[in-house]
């Protein structure tokens, strides 16, 4: 069976709406998955529901036997829709975002942080399963689950930010789940690009190569990145690093290091003032706030 569950409300076909053009789709994961148009895909109890370029769900694998509601039992959001396994009852809980993330390379890296951060507080206050590579879902659509919508609101990620916190999770430390590993990747990759294009300043495909195969040396998550969005990233940062970088530039930008570094101030520089405020025990804002008071 495959028709849309009775009852639909919005979010199930805010989920038909966004799904990838031709997403991967299964009806048995130990057979693998397949790429058809989404038309067919839908008809599958599994299937990718986010493309890669923009993130427009969060969705958890919850392998417990009351997974369908364990959301209320530890103060979390309630999720727009969630899709349970009817012999077991795990399940999964999708939350849809009401601006979706841009996951591609040229989208914003704060606003991706601070995505892969609430991601990862709200994994960790459901306590689902962190090797979840969020590449397919159960299908909401397919009637071989028990689907329930319980929210019919899209989630901003400030209000999702209100039920988690975020104080270990802000700086988006490297991650072998979710949005932290497309952080991650984006970062190492751009620090090596940096140098290595120095290297012969090759032509732009032979530059691209290059960083292509970095990016999959980099690739090395529990639950790797998708190839397309490997290749997304790559070709990002080669881009840049072609346009911006090249062996005038870094000469002029040497050149001009140097001239600041050869210029000496006026009266041999300025004395060292030491750190006092540590004597003192007070701040070093405290310390030239009464200075400047005359405190001092």
């Amino acid at each position: 069976m495959s028709e849309k569950p009775a009852g639909c409300q919005f979010p199930l076909d805010f989920f038909e709406e966004h799904l990838p053009l031709k997403p991967y789709h299964t009806d048995d994961l130990a057979l693998g998955l397949q790429i058809r148009k989404k038309a067919q895909a839908l008809k599958s109890r599994y299937v990718q529901h986010d493309g890669p370029t923009h993130k427009y769900w969060f969705v958890f694998d919850l392998d417990r036997p009351d997974a369908g509601l364990h959301w209320d039992n530890v103060g979390a959001p309630a999720p727009n829709i969630v899709a349970v396994n009817p012999r077991n009852g795990h399940a999964h809980l999708l939350y849809a975002l009401e601006t979706p993330v841009r996951t591609a390379p040229d989208g914003s890296l704060k606003a991706l942080k601070y995505a892969a951060a609430v991601e990862g507080a709200l994994r960790n206050k459901l306590g689902a399963d962190p090797g979840y590579s969020s590449l397919i879902c159960k299908n909401p659509l397919n009637a071989h689950w028990f689907v329930k919508v319980w929210e019919t609101e899209l989630y901003t990620l400030d209000w999702l930010a209100d039920y988690v916190e975020l104080s270990q999770s802000q700086k988006c430390e490297s991650s072998a789940s979710g949005l932290g590993r497309n952080c991650d990747l984006f970062e190492r990759l751009r620090k090596w690009s940096y140098r290595a294009v120095r290297q012969g300043w090759p032509d732009y495909d032979r530059w691209f190569e290059a960083v292509f195969t970095r990016a999959q040396a980099y690739n090395t998550f529990d639950n790797p990145l998708q190839i397309n969005e490997v290749k997304a990233t790559a070709r990002s940062v080669a881009r840049y690093t072609h346009r911006k970088f090249s062996p005038q530039g870094f000469s002029a930008w040497q050149a001009y290091q140097g001239a600041k570094g050869g210029k000496k101030s006026k009266g041999g520089g300025r004395p060292s003032l030491g750190e006092p405020w540590k004597d003192m025990d007070i701040s070093r804002a405290t310390y030239f706030r009464r200075k400047k008071s005359e405190q001092l």
